[in-house]
């Protein structure tokens, strides 16, 4: 086992009250790729800042290589100096790296870099701060939220990026398909302490819950050991004075135990506020469009969208997903085509970016409109500190504004509001951004069991695949034209979909190559203008099934060893060979088979 490069041990930190952290600890690996997960509030990007030497732990060992580089992801970039984004992603370059780096990074994720840092929305300032910590390729890689702010295409790039890369990392992220990709160990802070999994996020939910069942079969067990304890204290026969204070103070020792056992932070508890149903036809457009000066953003499109249905939309950033989403509802009209609402809708909306929400005001006054301590919830007057704890938050909570709250607190709050009210249509835009993964397990129940109709806009692959009935999305995704193509199912279904349109179009493109060779040329051998493959097309025809047969027999050898999970960590430079080499195996396997279907229906032809 290779020795750490970062490690941080019984790390204590408190703000008063209960301590944040008690006892965490954190240790990399050179080919580590560590996703660290926790509940909204549990310490995560604490732990991950006290890695990066920004905040000082009250107690524990940190210690980090003295030969390594060390680079963190900022929540909120500094930009002060710097006139371009080129010049701020450049300056997180040490000596000797290559500055090419940086401009291959800002044009995958969207700049050009000659951008005035001032004028960035906070998306785009997000992506050069990740432009800027990726680009040394430093041994630590610490990625805090680092698919926020970034669409499908872009996601799944970055996936390509940090597979790939030599860079350890330890990141924090909602997104369950971007875990499961990037990870091959996991760290789980909860409630102030840390457990590690010698395996990637795809088998943490599973071990979690295994962990969960253990401690409370434990907590059992000592509750049935106090009472054993006390029913002799009560009834024993007397012994030794010396020997019966050893065991009653033994049992005193018990009590606090059992006593000052934290369990785990509750779950949220909620449901969608019903409102009277909608009519059975809820939305219906046709060809509707739209554009801005040159600009097409939605070519003419139609849909039907009935009562039930749960219809998601991705793509690109600036692809046109809000434009279209406002168009549907009623909140934009299009430039021509119609839309037409259903009756009796009640609709309900949560924005990504969080324009409803007023820093000053308290949770209590955003829950309850300002109107008192109570609230209306499916007809029930409530409580606001009672409905407040079903999203976990504290009855202290309900005078604190909404300024102090975290990232996921203010989702978390957002969502409680949202879902009071009486609602038979709901319109989520990007409802998964910084809610924590037990919160998304919530979200995907009230989505998947709402009665009524939902549309939401979403980059979160695994959501998409939970919950969504159908998918819209743009028909050129590389560069979207306006066209937007409706498919049956969730964004799995959606790919596979238009890999299925793809393999059909290169196969017609196939038959046209070969029917265009029968085409009689000064070239073409005698053999064939008298209705015969030549010697050398017959040898190809027979031996080439031969030769894919080896090929793919060598890619299964390949795949087969690298399905070993410690592959990388062990012996990075074999995994990027056998990478190497299965690419290239497939690169030929295609050629083969592109070759062989030609010779075929090029004997088709010619035999009848």
């Amino acid at each position: 086992m290779a020795p750490p490069i970062l490690k941080l041990d019984d790390i204590f930190l408190s703000f008063g009250g209960t301590p944040l952290l008690a006892g965490a600890a954190l240790q990399v690996e050179p080919g580590d790729k560590i996703c660290l997960v926790g509940r909204n509030g549990s310490g995560k990007s604490t732990l991950l800042k006290i890695a990066a030497g920004l905040v000082e732990a009250q107690s524990g060992e940190v210690f980090r290589h003295p030969s390594s580089t060390v680079r963190y992801l900022e929540q909120a970039p500094d930009f002060a100096g710097y006139s371009t984004v080129q010049a701020y992603a450049e300056a997180g370059l040490g000596p000797g790296d290559d500055p090419y780096r940086v401009t291959y990074l800002l044009s995958h994720l969207g700049l050009t870099g000659e951008e005035n840092p001032k004028d960035l929305s906070g998306g785009e300032a997000r992506r050069a701060a990740l432009a800027r910590v990726m680009a040394p390729e430093p041994d630590i890689l610490l990625l805090d939220e680092p698919t926020n702010h970034l669409d499908l295409p872009t996601i799944e790039w970055l996936e390509g990026e940090l597979i790939k890369s030599r860079s350890a990392l330890v990141v924090i992220s909602h997104d369950r398909r971007f875990l499961e990709k990037v990870s091959n160990a996991t760290v789980w802070l909860d409630r102030g302490n840390s457990r590690r999994l010698s395996q990637g996020f795809a088998f943490f939910e599973s071990w979690r819950d295994k962990v969960l069942e253990e401690e409370e079969l434990e907590q059992h067990k000592l509750g049935k050991e106090i009472e054993r304890e006390e029913h002799w204290l009560r009834y024993g026969v007397t012994a030794r004075r010396k020997r019966n204070m050893r065991r009653l103070g033994a049992l005193q020792d018990l009590r606090s135990q059992y006593r000052g056992h934290k369990g785990p932070q509750g779950t949220v508890q909620a449901t969608v506020s019903d409102a009277q149903e909608s009519g059975k036809l809820v939305i219906e457009a046709d060809k509707i469009t739209k554009a801005y000066g040159d600009r097409i953003i939605v070519a003419p499109f139609s849909i039907r969208v009935h009562r039930g249905d749960c219809i998601g939309l991705v793509g690109p950033n600036g692809a046109g997903k809000t434009t279209l989403l406002k168009m549907l509802t009623g909140q934009l009209t299009p430039d021509t085509g119609i839309v037409k609402l259903g009756t009796n809708l009640e609709i309900a909306t949560l924005d990504q970016k969080r324009e409803d929400l007023n820093p000053e005001d308290t949770l209590a006054h955003y829950l309850t409109d300002g109107r008192g301590e109570n609230l209306l919830v499916n007809g029930e007057q409530r409580h606001v500190t009672g409905y407040m704890k079903e999203f976990l938050f504290q009855p202290e909570q309900a005078r604190t504004p909404i300024k102090n709250l975290s990232g996921g607190e203010r989702a978390r709050l957002m969502l409680a509001r949202i879902l009071s009210r009486p609602t038979n249509l709901l319109i989520l835009d990007e409802p998964t951004n910084d809610l924590d993964i037990e919160t998304l397990d919530l979200l995907q129940e009230i989505v998947a069991g709402f009665s009524g109709t939902v549309i939401l806009v979403s980059h979160d692959r695994d959501f998409l695949d939970r919950t969504v009935t159908s998918t819209i999305a743009p028909a050129n995704p590389e560069e979207p034209d306006g066209r937007w193509i409706e498919y049956a199912g969730g964004y799995s279904d959606m790919m596979a979909q238009r890999k299925g349109a793809q393999e059909e179009k290169r196969k017609a493109e196939k038959a046209e190559k070969a029917r265009s060779a029968l085409a009689p040329s000064p070239d073409t051998p005698k053999a064939t203008a008298k209705g015969k493959l030549s010697f050398k097309q017959k040898f190809a025809l027979e031996n080439l099934p031969k030769e894919m047969a080896k090929a793919e027999a060598e890619i299964a050898k390949r795949e087969a060893e690298m399905a070993d999970p410690n592959l990388f960590s062990k012996n990075p430079a074999r995994f990027s060979t056998l990478a190497a080499e299965m690419e290239k195996l497939r690169a030929s396997v295609t050629k083969m088979e592109e070759e062989w279907l030609e010779l075929e229906m090029l004997r088709e032809e010619l035999e009848g």
